[in-house]
């Protein structure tokens, strides 16, 4: 796991809810940054890849992720989201727990 082990906030290790995920290294609050989702551009879907709205480009850009973020899993009821590619927490996160955003596997098609 040492590949994934760069992140001051977060840490990779085995999650109930899928595979592995993001956890806390210590407590984050409300609005802090949590890290960046790094990767090559990719208009392919795949398992880690990042969806980002570019407004400017008015389409869907993807990142296939390389780096500690390609762990984090789905929540309906998420403590962080997306602000472009960067993770901030939308809630406080506990040490430990996981951090999880939503996919939007249930936004409805515009």
């Amino acid at each position: 796991m040492r590949r994934y082990d760069g992140n001051p906030v977060a840490y990779v290790a085995n999650s109930p809810i899928h595979g592995r995920g993001l956890f806390a290294r210590r407590p984050i609050a409300v609005d802090e940054y949590i890290g960046s989702y790094r990767g090559r551009a990719t208009q392919t879907n795949g398992m880690h890849v990042l969806w980002i709205w570019n407004e400017e480009a008015n389409r869907w850009e993807g990142i296939d992720g390389n780096n500690e973020m390609r762990f984090l899993n789905h929540a309906d009821q998420p403590n962080a989201d997306w602000w472009g590619a960067d993770l901030y927490a939308i809630r406080p996160i506990e040490q430990d727990e996981e951090i999880t955003f939503d996919y939007g596997w249930n936004d409805e098609e515009e």
